[in-house]
């Protein structure tokens, strides 16, 4: 079996190796240079592990991604055979402005685990495990409301949503506020914002809104973890971006996904914190060295296991 715990421990260093670096440039203001550290990071450590791997989410295809594209296999080449779906740096402009829940994130699947989807953009309902099975993308944002209320056993004033801040979902906003739920609006890290409606403090209840693709399928392995629930849909931009779903399979694109249409299968997910946030805390230097805080989780077991590492800078694995 490919997807043993020990090789979870060992995609969490890859995670911990993007974060660390990637949090050099917290706050700098350059977000070209937060991502392409967190990329060479990962990549490294990547190919130091025992497997035969095929990203099929990443940077972006192979013209516009130098490494860790679409397509591009990582590893040693020895051991089992895995999908990959990552994210070296979710909130590239959250790490150049230190804003808050930058993260890096991985999942790994067997063969056929992860939807392929194009750079484009998604619908998304996010809910944790107490509201699981009762969202559904068909229906109105005021109705996905009143369920997840109802499962939940409290008004829908009680509600936290949390949703993009982009001027797309100026009308969504105004309908969550019609029904007197709370709105905490992000400016990026829709990821770390799926997750965190898992946490236990219960301090996020729902994700809405559009966002990309690509993070509606890394979160939809991070939830079948968690026993949470994901439904999205696609929303290309473009006839281009269509034709590119169908050309990775998708033969119908305007389909209802669920959570085990993303990801399926048997899952690990992991993740580290770059800057501090709701649901993983950030990177804090020392000297000589650096502390981390990261999960990794297994969708078999369905165990969480949360890791704060103590990183010696003087004494680094080469």
């Amino acid at each position: 079996m490919g997807l043993d715990r020990n090789r979870a421990l060992e995609l969490v260093r890859t995670t911990e190796a993007a974060a660390l670096e990637s949090a050099r440039f917290m706050g700098r203001g350059d977000e070209a240079a937060a991502d392409q550290a967190a990329v060479r990071a990962m990549h490294a450590a990547l190919n130091r592990i025992e497997m035969n791997a095929r990203v099929v989410i990443g940077e972006g295809e192979q013209e516009q991604a130098p490494m860790l594209y679409v397509g591009e296999q990582v590893g040693t080449g020895d051991g089992p055979k895995l999908e990959i779906a990552l994210d070296s740096l979710e909130g590239t402009t959250i790490c150049a402005t230190g804003g808050p829940n930058a993260l890096s994130a991985i999942a790994a699947a067997e063969e056929g685990g992860f939807l392929h989807v194009p750079d484009t953009y998604m619908e998304k309902i996010a809910v944790g495990p107490i509201a699981r099975g009762v969202i559904d993308v068909d229906r109105s944002p005021t109705e996905n409301l009143e369920a997840v209320a109802q499962a939940k056993g409290v008004p829908v004033e009680d509600l936290t949503v949390v949703l993009l801040d982009r001027p797309r979902h100026e009308k969504l906003i105004e309908e969550v506020r019609r029904t007197g739920a709370r709105i905490k609006l992000i400016k990026d890290g829709d990821l770390s914002a799926a997750i965190a409606t898992c946490n236990r403090d219960q301090s996020v209840d729902i994700l809405l809104g559009l966002g990309g693709a690509s993070e509606g399928v890394i979160a939809a392995a991070a939830l079948r973890c968690l026993g949470g629930d994901l439904q999205g849909r696609l929303k290309p931009r473009s006839r281009e971006e269509a034709e590119r779903a169908r050309d990775l399979g998708m033969a119908d694109v305007e389909a209802k996904l669920s959570m085990d249409d993303l990801a399926s299968g048997s899952i690990m997910f992991a993740a580290t914190g770059v800057t501090g946030g709701e649901f993983l805390k950030g990177v804090r230097f020392r000297s000589q060295g650096a502390v981390t805080q990261s999960v990794v989780m297994r969708s078999e077991s369905m165990t969480v296991r949360y890791i704060e590492a103590e990183h010696n800078f003087r004494h680094r694995s080469r």
